[in-house]
């Protein structure tokens, strides 16, 4: 046998190495995609464990029920201090009384925005509780 040429059984290894190598790549395709999977599953773990946390009244518009991030406007109403975004929001404050009250997310109790105990939700959003201990539980239940 010459040198440039092969035996049977060499093309027949080759054939099989090549078999084996598609195979091999194949398996780390399948291996990797895996591991994708489980670091986005991680990922995802982990953003849902992220915990409302209380915020201050002053940064939220209790009209839009929402955590704004700067210092809202003051409303003075029955010796409560709301707030609100801007003077279309004082305005509902000031004549809405679905302005100025939530259901607390935990007892399903009324619950007045000006004495409330706020947490930001995920997206942003005001979220109001009668108590340190609902707002606690609620928190401990996600």
């Amino acid at each position: 046998m010459g040198f440039w040429t092969r035996s049977k059984t060499d093309e027949e290894e080759f054939f099989m190495l090549k078999r084996i190598a598609k195979e091999a790549r194949i398996s780390l395709f399948i291996v990797l995609g895996i591991m994708a999977l489980v670091a986005y599953s991680e990922a995802e773990a982990k953003r849902t464990e992220v915990k409302a946390r209380l915020v201050d009244p002053k940064i939220v518009c209790m009209v839009n029920d929402a955590v704004m991030g700067k210092t809202q406007i003051p409303v003075k109403y029955e010796g409560k201090t709301y707030y609100g975004c801007c003077e279309g929001c004082v305005e509902k404050i000031k004549t809405m009384r679905s302005a100025r009250y939530a259901s607390d997310p935990v007892s399903g109790k009324e619950v007045d925005k000006a004495k409330a105990v706020i947490l930001e939700g995920p997206s942003g959003e005001a979220l109001y509780f009668e108590s340190l201990d609902t707002a606690g539980k609620y928190n401990t239940a996600r």
